[in-house]
C-alpha cells in the first residue's frame, strides 16, 4: 500500500471525498455497535452459569457454616485455591467482594488514613501543603487513574517499554522525591498495550532505592491468567521484594472478573504477613466478612486451579476469534504504512491499543461515535484524560460478536483515515 504522505494534493483531495462519501453510506446504517469497555460476552458468560446452582453444601471443611457471620480474611478453601493459582501462601491472602478496584481503593484510602509500618498518614502531606505523588506507567487503566484522582494524588506520568515501565526513568524518580508513594503496575497483558513485564523489570521493582520508607507498588494482576495466543510467566513480586529486603513493598491485587462473573466474581488482596495483619485490622472495622457462600461457590465450581486452567482455556478460545478480527482488519485496512496508525499485537488480556497519527484520536473517537461506533473516550489512558500526543485509542474486542466486531474496525479503519487526511490537508474541523 502507497503511503497516503506520497500523493499529491489533489489525489489526497479525491480519497478524502471518496471516503466521506463511505462515511456516509456508513451513517445511514443506523448502527448501535460499543466497544468501550473490556466487558465479557455473553458467551463468556454462559461458562460460569454451573456457579448459580450452587453452593452443594454451606459447611465448609472444619465444620464452619459460611451462611454465618465470621472468616474476615476469607474462607480457607478459597484462599488456598487461589494461592496454589497464583504461587501465594494462603495465609498472606484476603479474600474481597466481587471487584478488585473496591481493595485498591480501600487500600489506597487506609494509607491515607492511618499510614502504615509506623510511618504518617498520607493525608497529613496536605496539612503542609505537600502532595502525595504515584507513578504512572502510560497507556494505563483509567480507573487506576480515577483513584488517583478522587484522592487527590498527583500523577507522574512514566513511559511503558516493551519490557514494563522505563525503569531508568522509575529509579531517578523514586530515589529523589519522598512524596513519591507508589506505582501502579499491570505486570502481565497490561490495558491497553498487552506489556508482560520482564524478570529483570520485577527485581528493579523490587529492590530500588527510594526516598519514601513507605513506597508501595500496587501489583493489578487483573490478566495474569488470560493467555490467548502464549502463556507468559511472570516472576513473583512478593518473594522478589522479600528476598531485596522490602517485604512490605507490594500489594498483589487479582479477581475472577473477566473469568466468572464480574458483577459477581470474588477478589483478593495478598501481601506480607505484616501487611495483611495491618489490613485487617482496618477492615475489622469495616465489615464482619466478604461473600463467604461465594468464594464457597467458586471453591466448588473450580475445585482445583488446574480447572481454572481449563477453564481460562475455553475463554481464550472465544476471544481469540475477536482479536484475529481486529489485527486482521487493521493490517488489511492501514497495513504497514505506519504514519495512519500502529498498534500492538498482545498475546494475552482484553485489549488492544492502537496509535493513530498525533492529533487525530480524538476526531478519530468523534467520527466514529457519530457512525454508531462507540469506543473509549481518547486519552483515558493516560492521566487526568491528557494523552499529550493525542494519538492512543484502546480497542476492547471482547463484547460484540464477530460480526458485529467487523463491522466496526471497517467504521473505526475509514474513521482513522478521515482524520489522518484532515491533518494532512489541514482542514481539520476547529
Amino acid at each position: 500500500m502507497t503511503s497516503l504522505r506520497a500523493l499529491s494534493k489533489e489525489k489526497l483531495t479525491d480519497l478524502q471525498s471518496a471516503l466521506w462519501n463511505e462515511y456516509r453510506q456508513e451513517q445511514a446504517k443506523g448502527l448501535h455497535l460499543n466497544m468501550s469497555r473490556g466487558k465479557p460476552a455473553p458467551d463468556q458468560l454462559d461458562l460460569s452459569m454451573d456457579l448459580l446452582r450452587l453452593p452443594d453444601s454451606c459447611i465448609l471443611e472444619d465444620g464452619t457454616d459460611a451462611r454465618n457471620y465470621g472468616i474476615l480474611q476469607g474462607i480457607p478453601e478459597c484462599r488456598k485455591l487461589f494461592g496454589n493459582l497464583l504461587g501465594i501462601p494462603a495465609d498472606q491472602i484476603i479474600m474481597g467482594g466481587n471487584a478488585s478496584l473496591n481493595l485498591m481503593f480501600d487500600t489506597m484510602a487506609f494509607l491515607f488514613l492511618f499510614g502504615t509500618g509506623g510511618n504518617r498518614p498520607w493525608a497529613d502531606y496536605r496539612t503542609v501543603g505537600r502532595t502525595v505523588r504515584f507513578l504512572c506507567p502510560v497507556p494505563g487503566y483509567d480507573r487506576h487513574f480515577r483513584i488517583c484522582e478522587k484522592l487527590g494524588i498527583e500523577m507522574i506520568p512514566v513511559r511503558l517499554l516493551e519490557d514494563g515501565p522505563d525503569m531508568n526513568q522509575v529509579k531517578e524518580l523514586v530515589k529523589n522525591d519522598e512524596q513519591i508513594k507508589g506505582i501502579w503496575c499491570v505486570p502481565l497483558h497490561s490495558n491497553p498495550q498487552g506489556v508482560c513485564y520482564s524478570d529483570a523489570v520485577v527485581e528493579e521493582l523490587a529492590s530500588m532505592e527510594t526516598a519514601a520508607d513507605d513506597f508501595r507498588i500496587f501489583w493489578d494482576n487483573a490478566y495474569g491468567i488470560h493467555h490467548i495466543y502464549e502463556e507468559v510467566p511472570l516472576k513473583d513480586i512478593l518473594t522478589a521484594c522479600e528476598k531485596a529486603g522490602h517485604p512490605n513493598r507490594c500489594y498483589y491485587f487479582f479477581s475472577t472478573s473477566k473469568i466468572t462473573f464480574p458483577g459477581a466474581g470474588v477478589s483478593l488482596i495478598a501481601a506480607s504477613p505484616d501487611n495483611i495483619k495491618e489490613l485487617l485490622g482496618h477492615m475489622s472495622a469495616q465489615t464482619i466478612s466478604h461473600d463467604k457462600l461465594n468464594q464457597l461457590r467458586h471453591v466448588q465450581f473450580f475445585g482445583t486451579p488446574e480447572k481454572i486452567l481449563i477453564h481460562m482455556q475455553k475463554l481464550a478460545d472465544l476471544l481469540r476469534p475477536k482479536f484475529d478480527i481486529v489485527l486482521q482488519k487493521l493490517e488489511e485496512g492501514i497495513g504497514q504504512d505506519s504514519s495512519i496508525a500502529s498498534w500492538s499485537r498482545p498475546k494475552g488480556g482484553y485489549f488492544i491499543s492502537l496509535n493513530v497519527s498525533d492529533g487525530c484520536a480524538k476526531r478519530t473517537v468523534e467520527l466514529a461515535g457519530q457512525a454508531g461506533v462507540t469506543l473509549t473516550a481518547a486519552g483515558a489512558s493516560y492521566p487526568y484524560g491528557k494523552d499529550p500526543d493525542d494519538s492512543n485509542i484502546r480497542i476492547a474486542p471482547s463484547y460484540p460478536s464477530e460480526e458485529e466486531l467487523a463491522q466496526a474496525m471497517d467504521i473505526l479503519i475509514l474513521c482513522i483515515k478521515i482524520a489522518y487526511l484532515e491533518k494532512l490537508l489541514g482542514n481539520q474541523p476547529k
